[in-house]
């Protein structure tokens, strides 16, 4: 069974995502098909990434029904002051009505946080996102869109790793509720390290499935990214091995943090 976590306004954020960053056109189209045919039915893109109409294409042709598949997009800063725009030419470009989930990509400056926040939030009521949320944010940013509008973002989308594991700051988001997606786990992490290979190899798989499978035991939502079908399926099945707490301990005592 798929884990799944409930976002405000009743979305459904399946736990394993499939990243399309840097996937170029032809690569963008054929893995995200190659994603959906093995259960995946999260895929995350944005403008940066030059690929919506790809992304958009597969969905179509996988034969899953689009309200099967969430599909996340962001809005760059620079598009800020045409935010809504933007989002109209992203969901021209994915053939979709909607998005699941519309963040922004990473703060703007001082003056536009919170008109963009309201931006998004309009968005939203008019039935163009279905949640929206924010990426590479801080807290105190986070903070002050919630000061100013009375809604906090869903979702935050920011780096995570062993290596960048942050209890306090997960606890921070845990405390407001937010939903914290991690993205270039694997990319981040040495995956020859001895603790990761050791735990990998009792467990008969591979250590990048242990990392994937380490964010998961603190509930965070991961977007593992490849153009390799086997790395594809391998990057999904993650529940057919238990990391014991002793595991989880010995992976988090990899963090620079703190």
């Amino acid at each position: 069974m798929t884990r799944t976590v409930n976002l405000p306004g009743g979305a459904v954020l399946p736990s394993i995502g499939f990243g399309t960053w840097e996937l170029g056109h032809k690569e963008a189209y054929d893995s995200v098909r190659a994603a959906l045919d093995i259960g995946y039915r999260h895929i995350d893109t944005a403008t940066l990434y030059r690929n919506e109409a790809d992304v958009g294409r597969a969905v179509k042709d996988s034969g899953v029904d689009r309200e099967q598949v969430f599909i996340t997009t962001k809005l760059r800063p620079k598009d800020a002051r045409k935010a809504r725009r933007t989002l109209e030419e992203s969901l021209r470009q994915l053939g979709t009505d909607y998005v699941d989930l519309w963040l922004i990509h990473w703060p703007t400056g001082p003056a536009d946080l919170v008109p963009t926040w309201r931006e998004l939030l309009a968005a939203r009521d008019a039935g163009l996102a279905r949640t929206v949320g924010v990426s590479n944010y801080s807290p105190a940013q986070i903070d002050e869109l919630t000061e100013a509008t009375g809604e906090q973002p869903a979702v935050n989308q920011i780096p995570w790793s062993p290596a960048q594991h942050d209890p306090a700051l997960l606890d921070e988001h845990r405390r407001r509720s937010i939903v914290v997606e991690g993205y270039s786990g694997l990319k981040n992490t040495n995956l020859r390290d001895r603790v990761l290979t050791g735990i990998a190899e009792r467990h008969g798989v591979t250590a990048a499935q242990v990392v994937l499978r380490w964010h998961l035991e603190h509930e965070i939502v991961i977007l593992p990214r490849s153009s390799r079908r086997e790395r594809i399926a391998a990057n999904f099945d993650l529940e057919g091995f238990d990391l014991t707490a002793e595991d989880v301990a010995a992976i988090d005592g990899l963090s620079r943090a703190g």
